[in-house]
């Protein structure tokens, strides 16, 4: 995926491209892993792009509206967001550092198809987060 790549989703869906949009849209791509909205509206002013902070949620809920990315952690009042270029998966947060692990599971995935089935429910997406200690902070004593 690449910026040319949203320009040409915008036109089919007859959106507008604007440069704050694109300068967004380019610093999103360059983005590992998650991101939270406070901290792409800091790293956007930090290398003297003008964007203001409802149009980079304007954005993000456009890009959301297209698939290309995804509102994966909801956790203390801020939402984190990942590019959709991913296989499926879930993740762990840490309460006390923050750090998010990805992982995949077969077996969890069967189990959540079986309910569904077993409830002649048609899942459209799902999400798990499982919210605790990660290792390194144990290691330091945190509970």
């Amino acid at each position: 995926m690449n910026v040319a790549d949203i320009e040409k989703l915008l036109k089919e869906k007859n959106l507008k491209l604007t440069k704050q949009r694109k300068d967004i849209f380019k610093e999103i791509l360059k983005t590992e892993g998650h991101f939270e909205i406070e901290e792409l509206v800091y790293k956007l002013r930090e290398k003297g792009i003008k964007a203001s902070r409802a149009t980079v949620y304007r954005t993000l809920s456009i890009l959301k509206d297209l698939k290309l990315i995804n509102e994966v952690i909801k956790h203390a009042n801020k939402t984190y967001y990942e590019v959709s270029l991913k296989e499926h998966h879930d993740h762990l947060v840490c309460l006390n550092c923050g750090k998010i692990i990805e992982f995949h599971d077969d077996r969890i995935e069967k189990i959540q198809n079986n309910i569904c089935k077993k409830f002649k429910f048609k899942p459209s997406y799902h999400r798990l987060e499982i919210f605790g200690i990660c290792e390194e902070c144990q290691k330091k004593g945190a509970v």
